[in-house]
């Protein structure tokens, strides 16, 4: 959705000061870091391993002080993931754009602890073209999602189009729309969760509103309403990490089966057989960008199974939920 992904602390971290302002990134990357050369850096930054403030920038961003920048390098050359049978579906692809269904529980690349067995690992047995597309280790890739959230995600087939989606994706001219199902009844209707984020002292793996943390935005609007839940609608203004879920457990209706982020088991209170859900309940629906020659490709992808059992059992009508049922893409000159 921006990045809502799980990763390892950064391998390089710093501050932007007041005698950084002004200076390019990739520029700084090289004068700051002994084994970060300019050519490295810009290679760093296209493979979407730097992040200014929470998100992938452009080589040429130039930094203002207090800026945040995080780095992952690893001392030895990324190798490229070995191609892997996996499923998942293919909502739309041209020359040079893919856009995934990503299933839940399916990891985005491999990453401390998951070799194989990813979404990447699938894309190079069906796409072998894009293993030169980005960073070695994540190719084709240009933005993530949490293994556990389901839905759209898109992938880069050219280098061309690598640069296009990563420059909108850096100055948030993605259009992304999630579907969160969350613990008891929103009492308004649509409104705008404006708190910073940033990671836990305690536990750098984890995010919190933290008022030291990045400006971080997350519209949201009502779908619908039951007794113990409410299915919204969220636009993601910013992408920190774990945004949403952060957000959502603030505002005291964290995201059902969250329970990273303070969702409890409210279905066990339903009787139903099957009533814990195994991931947080939240859905990468619709994501709108421009292709390079300007065309606009909005894609959508359906809720899947788990999500809909999830909502049906805590009374969303299935009227509802067949609004959110098809998968499918428009593009627009």
């Amino acid at each position: 959705m921006g990045s809502t992904g799980d990763r390892p602390d950064a391998t390089h971290a710093a501050i932007a000061s007041d005698a950084d302002l002004g200076r390019r990134i990739d520029e700084w990357m090289a004068g700051n870091f002994d084994d970060i050369s300019r050519s490295v850096a810009v290679r760093l930054i296209k493979s979407g391993s730097v992040h200014v403030n929470g998100e992938p920038p452009k080589p040429s961003l130039r930094l203002a002080a207090g800026d945040e920048i995080q780095i992952w390098k690893t001392d030895k050359p990324d190798e490229t993931p070995a191609p892997q049978d996996i499923q998942f579906e293919i909502v739309y692809e041209d020359f040079g754009i893919i856009a995934v269904n990503k299933p839940p529980g399916l990891p985005v690349h491999p990453g401390a602890g998951r070799p194989d067995r990813t979404l990447v690992n699938g894309l190079l047995a069906r796409y072998p073209e894009i293993a030169s597309i980005g960073g070695a280790s994540r190719p084709g890739i240009v933005h993530r999602l949490d293994m556990d959230t389901s839905g759209i995600l898109l992938v880069a087939r050219t280098e061309r189009e690598h640069a296009s989606l990563v420059s909108q994706f850096a100055d948030r001219a993605v259009v992304k729309t999630y579907l969160a199902l969350v613990e008891g009844r929103v009492i308004h209707d649509s409104g705008v969760i404006e708190a910073p984020v940033g990671r836990k002292s305690s536990d750098r793996r984890r995010m919190e509103v933290n008022w030291s943390g990045k400006n971080a935005v997350t519209k949201f609007e009502i779908v619908t309403r039951t007794c113990t839940a409410s299915l919204l609608k969220l636009g993601l203004t910013t992408g920190r990490t774990h945004q949403a879920r952060v957000h959502l457990e603030a505002i005291g209706h964290p995201v059902v089966g969250d329970t990273g982020y303070g969702g409890r088991n409210v279905l066990e209170s339903t009787g139903c057989v099957d009533p814990r859900p195994d991931r947080q309940m939240l859905h990468a629906w619709r994501i709108s960008v421009r292709r390079s020659d300007g065309c606009r490709i909005e894609c959508w992808a359906g809720l899947p199974g788990d999500f809909q059992r999830a909502a049906a059992q805590l009374g969303v009508d299935d009227a509802e939920l067949s609004t959110f049922s098809g998968t499918g893409y428009n593009v627009e000159a």
